[in-house]
């Protein structure tokens, strides 16, 4: 049920009280009266003589605020009962107005006239009303004389709740039908203005021509407010503002609506504007710095690249059809976001964002993300509709409902390989979303649905931190902190996560269950020490219990002030980021796909006093052979293996872990191959001289009673059959998985490992997305371009899934 205008502004809940602001509404009968000349010019004005002005705009409309910027030095703000609800009207008014001495309204269409079928619901009365906001009329008298007297007697009466308190005669002719009118009117004539085609705007097929794009746009400003400071009793006009009477609301605040995460990096959203994005609500950018996030603006026709560090995109509105051949024409760009968008960079795309994203746009190239090609029609599309979430995206939840509009003269037709739509509108499918990808007609005012605004800031900050631009100007997260749980959440089926998929044992549940028995005392790790010496024969203090592998490699970075450390990449990434962040610098020793990612020990800088090296790598699985590791032993050298998935290779060939050797560290993980990411347990042998210093170093009680338990479980002989089971599983999954990657014709590098690294070609991973398969990008890891992805081992039916819709995306993509 809605609120009736006349029913009054909603009060407060709480608050300090009512709050003063003088403002007044620029309204009409009807739509080309002269509103926005006149409103504009007064702000202008104002300004001039030396207020502060704030710029409001009743509607949706974009346009309009941008010349109330120019006319302001503000942001232009919109104010709309539809688009925001009746209860964040008031304070969205007083957000806007903060720091100003009078605001002036906008007024939209007539000044009765709302959305159809609900009796004036967001018309300039409804605001007016809701605000109680004096209204001053703007008549245009070019074709009459008394009638006008009756047309704004008509307008001041209908609704009492709307206090109309003055007249602006607009494109006025003689003196003598002026002085006709004037008899006519009971209310003041605050201001004649005469015809005058000089202070016009020019328009086109969605209206006047954006601020932005007139390049004369301040002069014209600057012209109009010098006209109506002429024509217009501006300190009358300012009078009346200020008895309007005091809100009785609470102002608008962004960082009530939405939260940050703890201090830390502010990552970067890049927002499209310039010429062919103009449209966005200043809103919308405030809600998103208040959830942590760094606006940053760039220009589709004239940037080469994204923001540097860009981790997410907003595409608003504008005019792309305006300026195809020159979007076009901006290649490395259009490149840097189609790479963005297929790699899961958290993406809005609104109206004008959709169009730049499809294959074509009135037949020239866009981006190419959306399965779509655009083109003018001749019929405009207007409307103001509620619209449903048809399913789990980046921005909504299934059947979630939201209310927008939609103004616009093109329309997109689906190609063959269409996406999960964005909205249900009337019963129709409209849009494309995936958990990363929202790109749709409708325009959304975030304030009136700040959770939308939420889930995408959510989005930015889980998409992991970003790096600079690549060679080829895309964007790419941090290769040193990107995980592969990033990927997978959303629902996607997860090829993503080197987890082994299967239930976890009776007595490691049973373990792990008890162990919660012990948790009113502090953990004691020396059973888990115990537990891992007699796995591997040898004495305890050669063995330490870590809480996972994540521990291990920053004690090892944190140990000694490295002179020279090297990391054998592709590599897991998280010993490069330890020893980074332990301020060392790393130098990277990089394995060849043509060699199949062998290590060559020649390869390693004789001065270096630490090298880390996997085995089985990840994400190569690359198996190398136990003598190649030992030969890069040297005096003064610590050699680190991260054998974090040989428990997954049959027989273990190859490892380290029992070899008792000087200067030899070898670090496990428990986590993958038992099923127990979440309790963080693994450890580290080797060297009873390192093991000693690391000991040392470790904080106290690291370790949680339910890690002890899985340590001493799952190292316990006991538990040996079961783990070469899921190692043989694993290794026929895996076996699997190649044949179909062989028979599909896709390169894959032969893999000892839980994963296979896979070449299927630029954009696949994005792709592969959208019809709802995770899995590891592989760019992330140093060594590696965007050609790779990174494939866990799954089940045979799971990776017939995969092989399918691989088959598909890679149909999709191909050429025509």
């Amino acid at each position: 049920m809605v609120t009736h205008p006349r029913q009054g502004p909603p009060r407060a809940p709480h608050g300090p009280g009512p709050v003063p602001l003088p403002r007044v509404m620029i309204a009409a009968p009807m739509t080309g009266q002269g509103k926005t000349t006149v409103a504009t010019g007064l702000m202008a004005a104002l300004r001039e003589a030396g207020h502060t002005v704030s710029g409001h705009k009743t509607g949706p409309d974009y346009i309009d605020p941008g010349y109330h910027a120019l006319a302001t030095g503000r942001p232009g703000r919109n104010l709309d009962p539809h688009l925001v609800g009746e209860e964040r009207v008031a304070p969205l008014l007083l957000h806007g107005a903060r720091g100003a001495d009078v605001a002036v309204v906008e007024g939209v269409m007539g000044l009765h006239d709302g959305r159809i079928g609900t009796d004036g619901f967001a018309s300039s009365a409804h605001v007016a009303a809701l605000t109680r906001t004096p209204v001053v009329l703007v008549v245009d008298v070019s074709r009459m004389s008394r009638s006008a007297a009756a047309i704004v007697e008509g307008m001041a009466s209908w609704d009492p709740a709307v206090e109309v308190v003055g007249v602006i005669l607009n494109k006025a002719g003689s003196e003598r039908n002026v002085a006709e009118i004037r008899r006519s009117l009971r209310l003041p004539v605050l201001g004649v203005v005469h015809r005058d085609d000089g202070i016009s705007a020019p328009s086109r097929h969605l209206g006047l021509v954006p601020a932005a794009e007139r390049e004369d746009s301040a002069r014209a400003v600057r012209r109009l407010g010098e006209r109506i400071a002429r024509d217009v009793d501006v300190d009358a006009v300012l009078a009346l503002a200020r008895s309007a009477p005091p809100l009785d609301a609470v102002p608008w605040n962004p960082a009530d609506e939405v939260t940050a995460p703890p201090a830390g990096e502010r990552p970067v959203v890049a927002v499209a504007g310039g010429r062919a994005f103009t449209f966005r609500y200043t809103e919308t950018e405030e809600l998103l710095a208040a959830a942590g996030c760094e606006v940053v603006a760039f220009d589709p026709l004239t940037d080469p690249a994204l923001p540097p560090g860009t981790r997410g995109l907003y595409l608003g509105g504008g005019f792309p059809e305006v300026y195809a051949a020159e979007l076009a024409a901006n290649a490395p760009l259009l490149a840097s976001v189609r790479q963005a968008v297929r790699d899961g960079v958290p993406t809005v795309a609104e109206c004008a964002g959709l169009l730049y994203l499809t294959e074509t746009l009135d037949d020239t190239p866009m981006a190419g993300v959306v399965p779509a090609q655009a083109a003018m029609t001749g019929r405009l599309t207007l409307r103001y509709p509620h619209a449903a979430s048809p399913g789990d995206t980046l921005l909504t939840r299934a059947g979630e409902r939201v209310t927008g509009h939609e103004f616009h003269r093109t329309r997109t037709a689906p190609g063959a390989c269409a996406t999960t739509p964005a909205w249900e509108i009337e019963g129709r499918a409209e849009g494309f979303a995936s958990p990363t990808l929202h790109a749709s007609y409708l325009h959304v005012h975030w304030a009136g649905h700040p959770r939308l605004a939420q889930r995408f800031a959510d989005a930015v900050h889980h998409a992991g931190a970003s790096g600079a631009p690549r060679s080829d100007g895309a964007t790419a997260w941090d290769p040193l902190r990107h995980h592969g749980d990033l990927e997978a959440r959303g629902g996607l089926l997860d090829l993503a996560v080197n987890v082994y998929p299967g239930e976890r044992p009776d007595w490691l549940d049973r373990a792990l269950h008890d162990s919660i028995a012990d948790a009113a005392a502090y953990p004691d790790a020396e059973p888990a020490r115990r537990a891992v010496a007699r796995r591997h024969h040898r004495p305890p203090q050669e063995a330490l219990p870590t809480a996972g592998a994540a521990e291990a490699f920053t004690l090892v970075a944190r140990l000694r002030p490295w002179r020279r450390p090297v990391v054998v990449h592709p590599q897991f990434t998280e010993p490069h980021a330890a020893l980074e962040q332990a301020g060392h610098t790393v130098t990277g020793v990089f394995c060849r796909p043509e060699d199949g990612f062998a290590l060559d020990p020649a390869a390693v800088p004789e001065d270096a006093d630490l090298v880390v090296i996997g085995n089985p790598t990840n994400p190569t699985g690359a198996l190398h052979p136990a003598a190649t590791l030992r030969a890069l032993r040297r005096r003064g050298r610590l050699v680190v293996v991260d054998e974090a998935f040989m428990d997954a290779v049959p027989g273990e060939p190859e490892s380290l872990a029992d070899e008792r050797a000087e200067g030899l560290l070898v670090i496990r993980s428990l986590t993958k191959h038992w099923s127990i990411p979440g309790i963080r347990a693994g450890y580290l042998v080797g060297d009873p001289a390192v093991v000693r210093e690391l000991a040392r170093a470790q904080t106290p009680w690291s370790l949680s009673s339910p890690a002890v338990a899985a340590t001493v479980a799952c190292t316990a002989p006991e538990a040996l059959p079961e783990a070469r089971r899921r190692a043989e599983q694993l290794a026929a999954w895996r076996e699997f998985l190649q044949d179909g990657l062989t028979a599909a014709g896709v390169p894959f590098t032969p893999s000892s490992g839980p994963f296979v690294l896979a070449r299927p070609g630029e954009g696949l991973h994005g792709l592969l997305r959208e019809h709802g398969i995770a899995v590891r990008r592989a760019d992330t890891f140093p060594g590696l371009d965007a050609s790779w992805i990174r494939l866990a081992v799954r089940p045979p039916e799971t990776t017939r899934r995969f092989l399918d819709a691989l088959a598909e995306v890679r149909a999709c993509a191909a050429p025509a």
